[in-house]
């Protein structure tokens, strides 16, 4: 397999020649796309995104489970993950995302989620705090939190850079960032298979179902061009994260990057 062109800076969708041209069009995708969303995540994942988010959420459980924990979930979309990471331990979980519409869905889940009776015996999860805000402009203090997480939301940011040094800054000194993201798989069968469900079926169900074509040819366009995994490990550490990693699921569909803002 040849070696993957360089990646771009940010997502550029298709016409967007500039970063807020980028910031703009995606917000506007995702606010079309909002009343399918989760039906067609879980969908055309077969599921497997509900498994993502919970195998990512126990490996974050030792800051999850701290009672005065502070964890930003970015790019929160509908709350999927947000919920994932609730429902883990105590900490207490904020939700950032630029797109309204995804936040009122988010926020109905977790109203929803509070509605455990009491003869249940179940734990209902702490109430999840929304903002609507730009992950490359957050309406938070430097150093506020333990936790910044995201799950298949950084590849759209418009500036990958600028996102992980915002990141950084919400950080507190030795807090962790945690990026669930899409990868493209190596060449093998199952990469080759991967692609062609990706670009063939994936974005023909979804621009069917979720009557705009653009969002779904988007995904796999947008997946090609961002970082392997490697690449995003090796700007973090250029950036100045330490204990950088990440591991691979399904046959590398998916990657988990772990940092740790330098605690001095």
């Amino acid at each position: 397999m040849a070696e993957a062109a360089a990646p771009v800076k940010g997502t550029r969708p298709e016409g967007a020649v500039s970063e807020s041209e980028a910031s703009k069009k995606i917000r506007e995708m995702f606010t079309l796309i909002a009343p399918r969303y989760d039906l067609l995540n879980h969908l055309l994942s077969f599921d497997l995104d509900r498994l993502w988010r919970k195998r990512a959420a126990r490996r974050l459980r030792p800051t999850l489970q701290h009672h005065n924990a502070l964890v930003l979930d970015l790019c929160c979309g509908t709350g999927d993950f947000a919920l994932a990471l609730a429902r883990v331990g105590p900490a207490r979980i904020v939700g950032a995302d630029f797109s309204h519409s995804m936040l009122v869905r988010a926020r109905a889940k977790s109203a929803k989620s509070q509605r455990v009776p009491s003869h249940s015996g179940l734990t209902a999860p702490p109430t999840i705090s929304l903002f609507e805000a730009d992950a490359l402009r957050l309406p938070f203090a430097s150093s506020s939190f333990d936790l910044v997480t995201t799950a298949f939301g950084f590849r759209n940011l418009a500036n990958y850079e600028a996102g992980l040094q915002e990141i950084q800054r919400v950080l507190k000194p030795g807090g962790t960032v945690a990026i669930l993201e899409f990868t493209e798989p190596p060449d093998t069968l199952f990469g080759r298979l991967y692609r062609w469900y990706f670009c063939e079926v994936l974005s023909r169900i979804g621009g069917l179902i979720s009557g705009h074509p653009t969002a779904y040819s988007y995904l796999p366009k947008s997946v090609a061009r961002f970082f392997r995994p490697s690449e995003l490990a090796s700007l973090m550490t250029a950036l100045g994260y330490h204990s950088v990693d990440y591991r691979t699921w399904t046959f590398g569909a998916v990657a988990l990057h772990t940092a740790i803002r330098n605690p001095v």
